[in-house]
C-alpha cells in the first residue's frame, strides 16, 4: 500500500464471491459490521436440515428472494450459489472476488476443514464436518478445494464479464487488497463517488 487510503465505493448491496477457503464470510461479516448491513450466508440457507439435506433450486430462489425484498436497505451476501447468483446480481451495487492464489485458499481450507472435524463443530442447522468425510469421503471439502478451483475461476469470471452497469466489480488477489478493501469500504456507490472505482483490484 502506498498511504493514500482512498474510499473505496462499495454501495449497500455487496455481492461476496471466491472459492471455499478464501475468506468469504470472514470479509462479509467484516463489511457488515463497517457499514452496519445485515449479512448472509448463503451456505445457511441452502444446507437447510441436519444430514446435508439441502433445499431444492425452487424453494432456494424463494428464501432469497424473500430476503432481499425484506431488505430493501441493503445487505453484504456471501456465497457463490449459481441457482440464486441471477436474483443477487440484479440487485447488488457491488460484487466482490476473492481471487487469491491457490498457494493461500487451500492452506486455510485445509486448516478449517479437519479443525471443524476434529472439533464436531455445527456449521449450519445441525450440520457437521466429520473426520470420516473429511478423510473417507468423495464429499470432502479437502478434495472439493481441489477439484472445483478451476470451474469456481471459470464461472466467476463470466459472471463478472456479463455484470450489468449497476454493478461494480472489485477482484482481489492477494490478503493485502482484501484487508484494503475492508478498511476502506464506503456506503457511496461507485456511480456517485468521485474517484474511479477499480475493476480488477483494489489497494496494494
Amino acid at each position: 500500500m502506498n498511504g493514500n487510503h482512498r474510499p473505496v465505493p462499495v454501495g449497500r448491496r455487496i455481492a461476496v464471491f471466491g472459492p471455499s477457503g478464501a475468506g468469504k464470510s470472514t470479509v462479509s461479516r467484516e463489511l457488515g459490521s463497517r457499514l452496519s448491513l445485515p449479512v448472509l450466508e448463503l451456505d445457511a440457507v441452502f444446507h437447510a436440515s441436519p444430514n446435508w439435506v439441502d433445499l431444492e433450486p425452487d424453494e432456494f430462489r424463494r428464501r432469497i428472494t424473500s430476503f432481499l425484498d425484506s431488505h430493501p436497505e441493503g445487505w453484504v451476501m456471501d456465497g457463490n450459489y449459481s441457482q440464486v447468483r441471477d436474483l443477487v446480481l440484479a440487485r447488488a451495487q457491488a460484487a466482490v472476488w476473492l481471487n487469491l492464489p491457490f498457494t493461500t485458499v487451500y492452506p486455510r481450507l485445509a486448516w478449517r476443514t479437519i479443525s471443524r472435524s476434529v472439533a464436531g463443530a455445527e456449521l449450519w442447522n445441525g450440520n457437521r464436518e466429520s473426520l470420516r468425510q473429511t478423510f473417507l469421503s468423495r464429499d470432502s471439502m479437502l478434495v472439493w478445494g481441489v477439484i472445483s478451483w478451476r470451474r469456481h475461476h471459470r464461472s466467476i469470471r463470466e459472471t463478472l464479464l456479463a455484470l450489468p452497469p449497476t454493478v461494480t466489480p472489485y477482484v482481489l488477489r492477494t490478503p493485502g487488497q482484501v484487508r484494503y478493501l475492508v478498511n476502506n469500504a464506503t456506503l457511496a456507490d461507485a456511480s456517485s463517488a468521485t474517484m474511479s472505482a477499480p475493476t480488477t483490484s483494489t489497494g496494494g
